[in-house]
C-alpha cells in the first residue's frame, strides 16, 4: 500500500514499551516524515513513556495507556474506568494505516480496537526476528503481515516494516526526532563545594567556561549488565583528571544509591536528583556525552545525538548497538575493562570546556 498520493494519511504507530524499544521505533516516524510530509502520525504508549513520544517530531498525538497497571488490577474500578477512557480516546480517530511496531499479545489487542478508514489496513510484522519477542496474536489481527529479514538492528526492524508498509524506500542512516524541552535541572551549589574541598587553594573564577558534564549512566533492568562498581569508579576518575564533571543518573533508590556511591570517590561529581523521564531527557541533553551499559537512557543518548560509548557483556550491540562515528560500542566478557571504554571515549575526542 502507497500513501504517496494522499493528501494527508493518518498513521498510527503501536510501540508500548520498553523504554529503548520505544527510542528505537521513532526513527521509523522520521522516515514517514520524508516520505510522506502530509502524514498526520499518532503514537500509542504506555502512560511512563508517554511524555518521551511528546519530545518526538513529527508526533501529532499521543495515546497514553497502562496496560501493564491495568493487567495486575483487572477487575478494579479504576482499571475499568481508565480502559474506557483509553478506548474512547483511541477510537475517536479513524486511520489510513495502523502499524504495529511491537509484535506481542498486547500491541495486537490495542491493534485490534483501532478504527481504520474505509481502504485502511492493519500491519504487522510476519515472523520473529533474532532475539526479539514475537506473538502469534500479531500477525492473526494484522491486514497485511511483512516479512523481515530475521538478523536484524531493532532501529532497522521498525524502518523497514514501516516502509514496506507504506510504499517508500529507506534513505541515508536512522535518525531520531528527539528534542529536548525545558525541564533540565541545574547543577547544585554542593557541587561547587566539592571540588572546593578537593582543591581548597582554587579561586572560584566566575568567567571561567563551565566544565563539560559527562554522564555515567550504570542503571540496567538486568544484573548481567551491569558494569563492575569499581570500574565505574575508575572511570570517573579519569573523567575528573581530564577535566570533566561526572553526572550519575538513576531511575531508582537502589540505583541512586549506587549513584551516591560512586560520587563519594570522585572529585567533581553531580548525583542528579529524581527526575521525571522527560526532565532527565532534558538534563541529559546539556551533556557533553554520556557513557552507559545498554539500557534505555543509554538508548535516549543515542537519540540527542550525544557522543557516546554503549557497555556491553553480550555481543548483542549488532542489534541494539550505536551505528554511528560519533558513538561506540564496546564489547567483552565477563566484561569491557576500564581502558577498552577509556580509549573508546577518547577516540571521541569530546571538548572538556563549553562556554
Amino acid at each position: 500500500m502507497s500513501l504517496a498520493s494522499h493528501p494527508a494519511p493518518r498513521i498510527l504507530i503501536v510501540k508500548l514499551s520498553s523504554l529503548g524499544d520505544v527510542v528505537h521505533a521513532m526513527a521509523a516516524v522520521q522516515d514517514i516524515r520524508r516520505a510522506l510530509p502530509q502524514a498526520r502520525i499518532d503514537w500509542v504508549v504506555e502512560r511512563s513513556f508517554a511524555p518521551l513520544v511528546a519530545r518526538c517530531e513529527g508526533v501529532e498525538r499521543v495515546i497514553p495507556c497502562a496496560l501493564r497497571q491495568w493487567t495486575k488490577n483487572l477487575f478494579s474500578a479504576q482499571t475499568r474506568f481508565e480502559w474506557a477512557a483509553f478506548k474512547a480516546d483511541l477510537q475517536s480517530q479513524a486511520y489510513d494505516a495502523v502499524l504495529d511496531l511491537q509484535g506481542l499479545t498486547k500491541s495486537a489487542l490495542v491493534v485490534w480496537l483501532a478504527q481504520t478508514k474505509v481502504g485502511g489496513l492493519r500491519y504487522a510484522m510476519a515472523n520473529r526476528t533474532d532475539g526479539s519477542s514475537y506473538e502469534a496474536p500479531t500477525r492473526w489481527v494484522a491486514d497485511k503481515a511483512v516479512t523481515l529479514e530475521p538478523h536484524v538492528h531493532a532501529v532497522e526492524r521498525a524502518r523497514r516494516l514501516c516502509a514496506e508498509a507504506l510504499g517508500y524506500s529507506l534513505q541515508g542512516q536512522a535518525t531520531f526526532g528527539l528534542h529536548a524541552g525545558p525541564l533540565a535541572a541545574k547543577p547544585p551549589q554542593e557541587r561547587k563545594k566539592r571540588a572546593l574541598l578537593a582543591n581548597p587553594g582554587a579561586a572560584v573564577n566566575p568567567f571561567a567556561p563551565r566544565k563539560s558534564v559527562v554522564a555515567l549512566v550504570h542503571g540496567t533492568s538486568r544484573a548481567d549488565k551491569e558494569w563492575p562498581l569499581a570500574s565505574w569508579i575508575e572511570l570517573g576518575k579519569r573523567l575528573n583528571h581530564s577535566g570533566f564533571c561526572v553526572a550519575l543518573a538513576h531511575g531508582s533508590a537502589a540505583e541512586k544509591a549506587v549513584s551516591e556511591q560512586i560520587a563519594a570517590e570522585l572529585s567533581d561529581a553531580w548525583v542528579w536528583p529524581t527526575m521525571s523521564l522527560d526532565a532527565l531527557t532534558d538534563t541529559m541533553a546539556h551533556c557533553a556525552g554520556v557513557i552507559g551499559v545498554d539500557s534505555g537512557l543509554s538508548h535516549i543518548a543515542v537519540a540527542l545525538g550525544l557522543a557516546h560509548v554503549q557497555i556491553y557483556n553480550f555481543d548483542t550491540a549488532w542489534r541494539t548497538g550505536v551505528q554511528n562515528a560519533r558513538q561506540v560500542s564496546v564489547f567483552a566478557q565477563p566484561t569491557p575493562d576500564v581502558d577498552a571504554v577509556w580509549q573508546a571515549w577518547d577516540a571521541l575526542g569530546t571538548p572538556v570546556l563549553c562556554q
